[in-house]
């Protein structure tokens, strides 16, 4: 039997889930730069760099959180509020089941309603899941940065990601 899998928003109720998805992709890989985890009080940050954005936690039937996802203004100025940078991450056990892409359809479709019509993501060089499933899905790779990021001794580059609503 399928599972049901639906999207809400992100509330402050969920931050535990939120923070322990987040903090795993900062301890085991390069998807997050950060290199120590955070505290859960960093989940009110994002909610704030978020504000007046879709944000969306994806859901199993029994309400568990899945994975969460938010878009955040590019350049917090008037000139650019059509444009907005995404960032999502779902739990370890549940990549590679479409669930990234349902909430990558959800973020433009919310998005798209308040005027947004550029998506630009930013990646590290030395996540090329993420770099072939964004490529997959309607992104195209715009700008590299080369050797501006360095985590746990090892360098990497930034790719910048766009897609046009």
């Amino acid at each position: 039997m399928e599972k049901a899998y639906h999207i809400t928003k992100m509330t402050r109720a969920d931050r535990e889930q939120v923070m322990a998805i987040f903090n795993y992709y900062i301890e085991h890989s390069f998807a997050a730069y950060l290199e120590e985890p955070l505290p859960l009080e960093a989940y009110d940050r994002m909610l704030e760099a978020a504000a007046g954005y879709p944000t969306g936690l994806l859901r199993d039937a029994t309400n568990t959180v899945l994975g969460f996802g938010m878009l955040r203004p590019h350049k917090p100025i008037p000139t650019f509020r059509h444009t907005a940078e995404v960032m999502y991450f779902l739990h370890s056990e549940y990549r590679e089941r479409g669930l990234g892409k349902m909430m990558l359809q959800y973020l433009e479709s919310e998005g798209h309603k308040q005027g947004i019509t550029t998506l630009l993501a930013h990646i590290s060089s030395r996540n090329p899941q993420s770099l072939q499933f964004h490529a997959r899905n309607g992104f195209r790779q715009c700008g590299r940065f080369e050797a501006v990021g360095r985590k746990n001794n090892e360098s990497f580059d930034t790719v910048w990601m766009q897609k046009m609503l």
